[in-house]
């Protein structure tokens, strides 16, 4: 078992990871490109891709009533490598097909409740390959955590594995803005994602092989 610090926020949260083997060693998907830097990715926003994100944000207060309803307005940003086609493959599992302005779309929806500690840090590991465990110590940082509200204008999923050659991290394959709102730590926060794909007709195998040449030569 490995342990890790994060080194965000003041940091009193560590990470225990079960040990495993780099997942993009074991399923042979190439990771050329996804990293700018160690742990750095690139984001583009959906405007002219084949992608569209939207979240609606449900908040209610510690006795369940609610408290506010709040739905994407701006573009939202993904990764651009097929990172983000695999987690929408594996993650968002049942889809249908829709039309939007005469295009086909695959439609996922995913339903995620952020927890007070996952607020805190701005981490949101909706898709892992890893067993993750928060653990709190005490101090003037888990005061806050419990006691002190916090303002959200953007929300992530983020994938976290041990990838090969540059070790466990945690990237933001998703996310999306939305008008700025305040959230206590009894609050409880309800995400539910909408993505959609643009189906490509002129998908064919030898396509498919030529994208996986470009990425791993």
């Amino acid at each position: 078992m490995k342990k890790f610090a994060i080194g965000l926020s003041a940091i009193f949260i560590i990470l225990i990871v079960c040990s495993v083997q780099s997942i993009y060693a074991e399923q042979n998907i190439p990771i050329k490109g996804l990293f700018v830097n160690p742990g750095q990715v690139e984001l583009v926003t959906t405007e002219d891709t084949n992608y569209k994100i939207y979240l609606q944000v449900v908040i209610r207060n510690a006795d369940g009533q609610l408290i506010n309803v709040t739905e994407s307005t701006a573009n939202g940003a993904y990764i651009p490598h097929m990172i983000s086609d695999h987690v929408f493959d594996t993650l968002m599992s049942e889809k249908e097909i829709i039309t939007v302005d005469g295009a086909e779309y695959e439609k996922a929806q995913w339903r995620f409740n952020p927890s007070v500690e996952h607020r805190f840090i701005g981490l949101y590991p909706i898709y892992s390959e890893i067993t993750l465990e928060f653990v709190s110590e005490p101090g003037q940082d888990t005061t806050k955590l419990y006691e002190a509200k916090k303002d959200f204008s953007i929300w992530k999923i983020h994938y976290c594995a041990d990838w090969e050659s540059f070790g466990y991290s945690c990237i933001p394959v998703f996310q999306v803005l939305v008008p700025n709102m305040t959230v206590e730590p009894t609050d409880t926060v309800e995400h539910q994602w909408t993505i959609l794909r643009e189906v490509d007709h002129s998908f064919d195998e030898s396509t498919e092989t030529s994208k996986w040449h470009m990425l791993n030569p």
